[in-house]
């Protein structure tokens, strides 16, 4: 086989790679590992960017988000039974996020795919990338029981942090920075309507809690708990006794409760992976950084790099000038960091470190109380999470 982009993985990142070189004229070719329905139905993030929702929208994958997607004008941070309510487009500009599952963005554009793009291949696994640094890079793969290989002018690895594409790059090539924190969240899918029209941020002396949905019908739920903790040790009504204590309000606000049909338990972690590109292999997604989920960067920041992907190939299809491409690793790091930042900072605004001590507990109700009364303060949280410039 042979095409001009080799794509490994159809998370959405792959997928979406996929419809914008098709849509400039450029040829590629998806590996995915695992089946269809597994790609369809692995739960991930839920949070687009107004950036992500322009993407999709241009790409002419938006009609069903636009319809059963829930647009959000802001968030809410509870903290000490105070709410405060942070309004995104009167802060930036008119800009706000869209609460649409990952599995559904996936759903969308694999079946664009298959109805328009070139090849999508499931339960095909990615052996390996050879000659990555030469201008015949090649992904060894295996698919219906035999191995192939797919000669490429690029690949581009969007195959996660386990994948093969990482492996590709000679470590004496690279620097790795990482984090790992001591909680993890305790994530529950409920049959209930969401007890608020909006996200709920909550810091508690007893640890951090969200209050997120999948859909008008189903509430999606978090609770810091310690790292390693097995999410079947927390019966149902132990997880929502301990969610009404941490959304706790001064006012007659209350959660209500339905059955749990989901429990999971997702590890905390920082990770960026410099370059994230070696000759004609490029890295995208989670294959070359992971953030924490407090600020719902994820998908959005793997979304930024298959842009400026796609960009810079047309870029040069175009113009016959690899400038955009040679600057790809760079340019995707300028906004990762950013989104890395602001990651951190509210992952340590709203949880609540092992063995915290008094100082640090008010260190974080000041910051709380100085996003709530300062307007350039709610601005930058404003800024950061409706979306950085993919540019």
């Amino acid at each position: 086989m042979r095409t001009t982009v080799g794509i490994i993985g159809a998370g959405p990142a792959g997928l979406l790679l996929a419809r914008l070189l098709h849509r400039a004229g450029i040829d590629s070719v998806v590996l995915e590992g695992r089946d269809r329905a597994y790609v369809e139905h692995r739960q991930r993030a839920g949070i687009l960017e107004q950036g992500t929702v322009d993407v999709l929208r241009a790409a002419g994958a938006g009609e069903r988000m636009d319809r059963e997607g829930l647009r959000h004008d802001g968030i809410e941070l509870r903290y000490d039974r105070k709410r405060h309510r942070v309004d995104f487009p009167a802060l930036t500009g008119g800009r706000s996020v869209t609460v649409y599952a990952q599995t559904e963005v996936c759903k969308d554009l694999i079946a664009l795919q298959l109805k328009e793009g070139g090849p999508l291949l499931f339960e095909a696994e990615a052996l390996a990338v050879e000659g990555a640094d030469t201008d015949a890079p090649s992904i060894r793969f295996r698919h219906e029981g035999r191995e192939d290989v797919l000669e490429c002018e690029y690949v581009v690895g969007c195959d996660g942090f386990w994948g093969v594409a990482r492996k590709a790059i000679p470590t004496e090539l690279t620097r790795v920075f990482e984090r790992t924190y001591p909680y993890a969240w305790l994530g529950i899918l409920a049959d209930v309507p969401p007890s608020h029209d909006e996200l709920v941020y909550a810091r508690h002396d007893r640890g951090f809690a969200l209050l997120s949905m999948r859909s008008p019908s189903v509430s999606r739920l978090y609770l810091q708990v310690p790292e390693g903790t097995d999410a079947d040790s927390w019966a149902d009504e132990e997880i929502w006794d301990e969610l009404e204590r941490r959304f706790e309000t001064d006012d007659d606000w209350t959660l209500d409760r339905g059955p749990i049909t989901q429990k999971s338990v997702t590890p905390m972690r920082s990770y960026v992976h410099e370059p994230m590109r070696h000759g004609r292999l490029f890295l995208a997604g989670d294959a070359a950084h992971i953030v924490p989920p407090t600020g719902a960067k994820g998908l959005n920041l793997a979304v930024g790099d298959v842009v400026t992907f796609a960009k810079a190939l047309s870029y040069q299809k175009d113009t016959g000038s690899a400038e955009l491409l040679d600057r790809y690793s760079e340019t995707c790091l300028r906004r990762i960091w950013q989104a890395e930042r602001f990651s951190y900072d509210m992952t340590s605004l709203l949880h609540r470190a092992p063995g915290a001590t008094p100082f640090e507990d008010r260190m974080q109700l000041a910051r709380l109380e100085r996003i709530a009364g300062s307007r350039a303060a709610e601005t930058d949280l404003a800024e950061a999470y409706t979306g950085f410039p993919f540019d």
